[in-house]
């Protein structure tokens, strides 16, 4: 299995606009962050999680033309709202693109994007079938990749994380319940979000994090979701423990 991230910063990603900060202002390529999503592969099989604002600049810089199916984590705009750039895809394939996510997500997305949905779709969009999920969803499979939904509190929200096989991504984390924390143990690889340092409503702090990492017991850990608040990738990495990364927009890691 394969695992491409397409971006890991946060909903301003970095540099943030107007920011003058070490971060912000780097010259080190793996400090400069697009918005979460990644893509996860199997030999037959390409998933999408998340449609963020830079979508299109994603997949053009990883050369990714089709995929199987759309998973969604959640319904804000960093998450959601480059949808539309789906199209050539949808045009290559000439039918429908399936997405997976809460029934409370599809609802925000067809209200966002009404135009790819009724009885007046405009001409030319992209056309997708959702598929209601949740955390008590039992595993299903998506051509040869089996998925489990997990549940994830991101502050009073509740979204989703993904579990396949050995591998789990989660991201805007701030609580994990202990029946959603059992669907994760057993891991070689967990990619989750560490926001920045200080104490923040409905994300995982770097701290906090880190003591997820040893909570599950994964073998390898990789962090996203990386505010500038955080600090350059040469700073924190010499404060990370041996099996935690930072991730970094282009990384390809196979499990």
């Amino acid at each position: 299995m394969r695992l491409i991230f397409l971006g890991t910063g946060t909903s301003q990603g970095i540099p943030t606009v107007g920011c003058e900060c070490l971060v912000c202002t780097s010259d080190n390529p793996r400090d400069q962050r697009l918005r979460s999503s990644v893509i996860v592969q199997n030999k037959n099989t390409s998933l999408l999680i998340d449609t963020g604002p830079d979508l299109r600049q994603q997949l053009l810089l990883n050369k990714i033309t089709d995929v199987d199916a759309i998973l969604f984590t959640h319904e804000h705009n960093d998450h959601v709202i480059g949808l539309d750039d789906i199209r050539p895809m949808y045009f290559r394939r000439r039918s429908n693109i399936p997405t997976y996510g809460l029934k409370r997500v599809h609802e925000e997305v067809k209200q966002r994007f009404s135009y790819m949905f009724g009885q007046t779709v405009y001409p030319g969009v992209a056309q997708i079938d959702t598929h209601d999920i949740d955390e008590h969803t039992p595993s299903f499979n998506i051509g040869d990749i089996a998925i489990t939904p997990i549940g994830v509190h991101h502050g009073k929200l509740g979204i989703l994380g993904y579990r396949f096989g050995n591998l789990a991504y989660i991201t805007d984390a701030s609580h994990i319940d202990n029946d959603q924390i059992e669907k994760l143990l057993g891991l070689d690889v967990v990619v989750i979000n560490a926001l920045q340092r200080k104490e923040h409503h409905s994300h995982f702090t770097l701290i906090e994090a880190l003591e997820f990492v040893d909570q599950i017991g994964a073998k390898r850990a990789y962090l996203t979701h990386l505010s500038h608040l955080m600090g350059t990738y040469d700073d924190i990495t010499l404060e990370l423990p041996s099996n935690v990364s930072l991730a970094y927009d282009g990384l390809v890691i196979d499990i």
